[in-house]
């Protein structure tokens, strides 16, 4: 008669092991785990992806395929007290993440976040933003708007993810530039 039932003793304390701690678990849990510098990513953060990882770039590039596969995100407002009334509008799928990487390419790390919306599909939102900032705004440079801050909030405040039908042939141009 063979016994399928054994337990493993744990050396340290002597006994059975814990259902969670027989090493068996620990071994799968960790393997679904992120790590980046050492410290554990929350499975539900949008670039996640099972590894240990010693810097963002590197776990950027490993996560790529899911980044570019998802849509929804952020899209947000920033500014530098350098560049006084010039306001960067941008999309990302990690806030914090895109701030923190602003902060690293300048030494004073003044880099403030103004303002942020979550939205469903973050590039058309970005574009439609844009494209309102780009007729309000006395200058534009790329992806920075010389308008007051109260004009860009209230742009991104009053941006709906929903087609409505006077902007429907807008949104199939909007897609079509984005492939």
């Amino acid at each position: 008669m063979k016994l399928t039932n054994i337990k493993e003793i744990n050396p340290k304390t002597g006994k059975p092991y814990y259902y969670k701690d027989n090493p068996a678990a620990v071994k799968l849990r960790d393997s679904k785990r992120m790590y980046l510098k050492g410290k554990e990513v929350s499975k539900y953060h949008t670039l996640h992806k099972s590894g240990r990882y010693k810097s963002f770039q590197e776990a950027a590039f490993a996560s790529l395929p899911k980044y570019t596969l998802t849509k929804e995100g952020y899209v947000y407002i920033l500014s530098n007290p350098a560049w006084e009334g010039w306001y960067k509008v941008g999309m990302a799928a990690d806030i914090n993440d895109r701030v923190n990487s602003y902060q690293i390419s300048s030494p004073l790390r003044d880099y403030y976040l103004e303002h942020y919306i979550v939205t469903a599909d973050r590039r058309i939102a970005e574009k439609k933003i844009h494209n309102k900032l780009i007729k309000i705004s006395k200058g534009v440079a790329g992806e920075w708007f010389d308008v007051l801050l109260s004009e860009a909030v209230k742009v991104l405040t009053e941006h709906t993810d929903e087609i409505q039908d006077d902007d429907e042939e807008e949104n199939k141009q909007l897609a079509l530039e984005l492939r």
